[in-house]
């Protein structure tokens, strides 16, 4: 470690490892996107190869998938909604409170629970931070971000919902998880952010990140 030290000068030994989180959290959505327009792609060329099969049951399947598309957030959405943007709280509380610092940063049980009370209040579409949220979609966090699919995305985050405004605002309004979190919202000493908002309209596109499909079978071989 002394010889380490001494040879570094002060810099990195090891150029090109991330030294940042600024940076680790760009090469990721960067490496994400990539991989993403790469599925997009293969998709494209397995949609070409499949409308230029003359067989009735794979135009069965194929009007079978179309059906299923929306219901599986593959297909864009829009309409009256809500608005919901949770945030940590301001960065001088954080460094002078004596409280637990957890309780002054956003989780993903918290953004769980806004998507949670949505879909229970007949959200049509959900997003966060614009992205599609379908039923295989990963929220987890990660240091000072919060991954979706695998993605890093930095607070505040806005979590918006299609749907009726009304029953999605009764939703918020009744489960019990939100109701703790907007008292820590309204506490001075906490003062998470919280920000509710009924709107006119919201657009939600089309998932259009990696799916769990993991290889294609001619319909004869399948098992």
């Amino acid at each position: 470690m002394a010889v380490s030290a001494a040879n570094s000068h002060g810099t990195d030994l090891r150029p090109g490892r991330y030294t940042d989180m600024a940076s680790l959290v760009q090469s990721e959505a960067d490496r994400y996107q990539r991989l993403e327009q790469r599925v997009t792609n293969l998709g494209d060329e397995v949609d070409r190869l499949t409308n230029a099969v003359p067989d009735a049951e794979v135009r069965r399947y194929q009007r079978r998938v179309v059906r299923l598309e929306d219901p599986a957030g593959l297909t864009p959405r829009s309409g009256p909604g809500v608005s919901v943007t949770l945030s940590d709280a301001p960065t001088e509380k954080i460094d002078s409170t004596d409280l637990d610092p957890n309780l002054l940063v956003v989780h993903q049980q918290d953004i769980q629970a806004v998507v949670n009370a949505l879909w229970k209040g007949g959200a049509t579409a959900v997003t966060i931070a614009g992205k599609r949220v379908i039923s295989t979609t990963g929220i987890k966090c990660s240091g000072s971000t919060v991954q979706l699919q695998g993605v890093p995305y930095p607070q505040p985050y806005t979590i918006e919902a299609v749907g009726d405004p009304a029953a999605l605002t009764a939703a918020i309004d009744d489960d019990a998880y939100l109701q703790i979190y907007r008292e820590q919202a309204d506490d001075p000493r906490i003062g998470v952010g919280w920000k509710f908002s009924t709107e006119e309209s919201v657009v939600a596109p089309a998932y259009d990140g990696l799916l769990s499909l993991h290889y294609a079978q001619p319909l004869g071989t399948a098992d």
